[in-house]
């Protein structure tokens, strides 16, 4: 038993480590070219990272809340959104005309292997990261209205 315990903990500190780090993986821009997400977070720049899908109601929800606030959000902090799509293969032509319509100002990403997803351990979306030093220093799961605030102040916290 004790054989199996040190390798078992080592793997569970590994884990756990590696998920605190934002994950090197290579993503797609809405025009094909390649955007490595350790560019994401800009050295002592808060950024936030949301990994949503177009068929994914509390996603759109979170971002048409933040869409509403965003500009402030970006004056006050010079915080950056990056909205990462999860859509599969299948599902990954409808983000373009959902975006377009919606009017959202962040940079948008693809992640149609969902290689960002499991390297972030995250079992559903919406996801919300808060990013700082390319260290992840917030994350919330799931999406209720006001949560977009309690968000807010993590940025200013995280900020100074």
């Amino acid at each position: 038993m004790k054989k199996l315990f040190l390798p078992l903990l080592l793997m569970l500190s590994f884990v756990a480590f590696s998920q605190n780090e934002v994950p090197n993986i290579d993503l797609k821009t809405m025009d094909g070219k390649t955007f490595n997400s350790q560019d994401l977070a800009k050295e002592g720049k808060v950024t936030v990272i949301s990994l949503w899908a177009t068929w994914c109601v509390p996603c759109l929800k979170e971002l048409d809340a933040i869409n509403e606030i965003y500009p402030d959000w970006q004056a006050e902090t010079n915080v950056e959104l990056f909205a990462i799509s999860v859509d599969d293969s299948r599902t990954v032509k409808r983000v373009k005309p959902l975006i377009s319509g919606k009017g959202w100002d962040y940079t948008i990403l693809l992640d149609t292997n969902n290689d960002f997803k499991r390297a972030l351990g995250a079992a559903t979306v919406p996801l919300t990261l808060l990013v700082k030093d390319n260290q992840i220093v917030f994350r919330h799961s799931g999406y209720s209205p006001g949560a977009e605030y309690e968000l807010y102040e993590k940025i200013k916290e995280f900020s100074n």
